[in-house]
């Protein structure tokens, strides 16, 4: 377990202002903005007590001993070490004093702690995934920042901050971005708590600075791409004609929203009969689809044959199933049956066959992405859907979809193929895993179905980069969204993490197949 630790030391300042969180008060904003202009009017003189800011890094272990986003064995200290040097540089009219916590319960100890101190503000870090602590700082009542560590906590700093957006006026401001200087402008505006400003008046300063520091949306026009859409008639067609393999949970109230909304059949299948199918795979047809990948992979890397030839078992145990149960996709807990000792493979090259072939090979038992998928891939004419977990980074423009399956064939079956490559699972440096090298220049559609709540989450990018960092989930496609990126904020903590992304222009289609199901479209950008 991660021991408490603390240091103070001095840090740095100039001035900036920028963003308005989701439908924010002009009033607030203004206010803010004319707080922020008396603050620096008031620096010009010599300050006697330099405003405190408490740094708390919410993450479990100097050193990541158990799987999770950025990845198994990460080293948090140069990292933290950088971000302490960043402030003490740029912003010397602060004094920050440091804390790391790996819960909310050292959280509350802190806080304690600062009332003898006291502290002035916030700073939360969120550096893992697993880490809760922002919602316990927001109980002191002080202004707080909240900070994305990319590709590290990403998933509850999201949650955290849709949840905060839904206030009708939200306590925390944020920051995510991949450049330090956007957190040093964030900081800066603890000089609106300087002129008595309120915690509400400084989240609407950091947004407003944070707005104002995104860039402004570039050349959004793409390569030719004309996906052959079925009409929706026969898409809810296909759709009832779906149905979706779930390894490893029970039954929900959404399985039951999918069938009496979608149409889709879910049926659930045991970690048991799986395994066995993979024990059961031919082992010459095991060892030629791994010779096959072997020949397609641009590089394989930290992977063994004997793993290669267990992943190829266990595409053959997910072909298996879906003909025994006659179904088109299958989705499997395979973070919680691998760490159980229940399956002895990960699926995602499994998954990547599947869905280059047209079928449907779904991450972690995600019965919403699954079924998502079963409609989009007809509706886009077999083109297959990439299931992600997001990150959000301002300081580029971009949303960066982030998992370790992935097609190479974004076109469709009959597409041409894009080059991938073979990794270890980035979680926890194991199995195989997908990294596809995704076209660029693209426009994309990216969706969530919600049955229960007859509405289709929906945004727009062009593609423009694939992300090379080690940290977090093989593939990465970066992409630019079409609309406003702070609306993309907005929606993390009641739609869940995942999103899923296809090539091409279907924002017709969609619209044309919610009008069919009569539902709505929630345009989240």
């Amino acid at each position: 377990m991660m021991k408490h630790s603390e240091s103070s030391s001095m840090c740095a300042c100039c001035s900036v202002n920028r963003r308005r969180f989701l439908e924010a008060s002009c009033a607030a904003c203004a206010g803010a903005t004319g707080l922020l202009r008396a603050g620096s009017l008031a620096r010009a003189a010599e300050k006697t007590k330099k405003t405190r800011i408490r740094v708390i890094y919410a993450f479990q272990d100097l050193k990541q001993v158990r799987p999770d986003w950025p990845n198994v064995g990460f080293d948090f200290r140069p990292v933290i070490a950088r971000i302490d040097a960043k402030l003490k540089e740029d912003c010397p009219e602060f004094e920050f004093v440091t804390a790391t916590v790996n819960g909310a319960e050292q959280a509350k100890k802190i806080l304690e702690q600062d009332k003898a101190l006291p502290v002035d503000g916030y700073l939360v870090y969120q550096l893992n995934n697993r880490t809760r602590a922002v919602r316990t700082v927001l109980a002191a009542g002080k202004p707080t920042l909240y900070a994305d560590f990319p590709y590290g906590g990403t998933g509850r700093f999201l949650s955290n901050t849709a949840r905060s957006l839904r206030e009708t006026q939200p306590r925390l401001g944020f920051v995510s971005s991949s450049d330090l200087d956007d957190l040093v402008a964030a900081v800066k505006c603890f000089h609106v708590v300087e002129q008595g400003g309120s915690r509400e008046q400084f989240a609407a300063a950091v947004a407003q600075t944070r707005r104002e520091r995104t860039p402004a949306p570039g050349d959004l026009s793409c390569k030719p791409d004309a996906p052959r859409a079925l009409e929706p008639k026969d898409c809810l067609a296909a759709m009832k004609r779906g149905k979706i393999l779930a390894v490893g949970r029970g039954r929900g109230r959404l399985w039951q929203a999918i069938e009496e909304q979608m149409g889709i059949q879910v049926v659930q299948v045991s970690f048991a009969e799986l395994d066995a199918a993979w024990r059961a795979a031919d082992k010459d047809q095991s060892q030629e689809i791994a010779d096959r990948w072997q020949q397609a992979a641009r590089r394989i890397e930290d992977v063994s044959r004997e793993t290669l030839e267990a992943s190829a078992a266990m595409y053959l145990a997910e072909k298996e199933l879906l003909k025994r149960h006659d179904a088109t996709g299958i989705t499997i807990h395979c973070l919680g049956g691998f760490y159980g000792g229940h399956l002895h493979a990960y699926p995602c090259l499994g998954f990547h066959e599947l869905n280059n072939q047209g079928m449907i090979g779904g991450c972690e038992c995600d019965v919403r992405s699954a079924s998502t998928m079963v409609a989009m891939t007809a509706l886009a004419g077999g083109r297959p859907g990439f299931i992600s977990d997001p990150v959000i980074d301002a300081a580029k423009r971009q949303i960066i979809y982030a998992h370790c399956v992935a097609s190479n064939r974004v076109f469709g079956p009959e597409g041409p193929s894009n080059p991938f490559e073979i990794l270890t699972h980035s979680e926890d440096r194991k199995g195989a895993a997908v990294r596809s090298i995704f076209p660029t220049g693209y426009m994309t559609t990216t969706v969530e179905f919600g049955p229960e709540w007859k509405t289709i989450l929906f945004h727009q990018g062009k593609a423009v980069e694939n992300v090379d960092d080690d940290r977090a989930c093989r593939t990465k496609l970066a992409v630019e969204p079409v609309g406003d990126i702070e609306k993309l904020f907005g929606q993390w903590d009641q739609w869940g993490w995942h999103r899923v992304t296809y090539y091409g222009d279907l924002k017709e289609p969609v619209y044309a197949l919610a009008d069919a199901l009569g539902w709505k479209v929630l345009e989240e950008a």
